[in-house]
């Protein structure tokens, strides 16, 4: 299984989850992408195998993932203080893999009903769907 984490900004949530995903699910492979060099360079420090940057990254990556995970904002263009454009949050849309979108209540972005939670718990309740808990 090929789980792509997608991240922005400092690239702390997906550093996190990266991370979780090592320890809960050793066998998937793990491929990091960031919006940026420092979500990058954040996700590949906490063990994804594979990382890259930046909007074209995102398409191919969401091409060959099986599981796509990160904050809501990846599928809303503009996002993640304008981090995420149209072109990504089109290629993880339009993705025929399955989503697990983190409800991060931040950058405009508001899921109504949803209770706030820190981000571990988050994490962890992300990793749990992955993996079929």
């Amino acid at each position: 299984m090929t789980v792509l984490v997608i991240d922005a900004q400092g690239g702390g949530m997906g550093r996190q989850l990266v991370s979780a995903l090592r320890q809960e699910l050793p066998e998937a492979r793990v491929l990091a992408v960031g919006t940026n060099t420092a979500a990058t360079a954040a996700m590949l420090k906490a063990g994804a195998h594979e990382a890259a940057t930046g909007e074209n990254s995102v398409a191919v990556a969401c091409r060959r993932a099986d599981v796509i995970v990160g904050p809501v904002g990846i599928v809303v263009a503009d996002s993640m203080l304008g981090e995420i454009t149209p072109a990504m949050a089109l290629a993880v849309a339009r993705s025929p893999a399955r989503r697990v979108l983190i409800p991060f209540n931040q950058c405009d972005n508001i899921i109504v009903g949803v209770q706030d939670h820190s981000v571990a718990a988050l994490i962890r309740a992300a990793v749990a769907e992955i993996i079929g808990k």
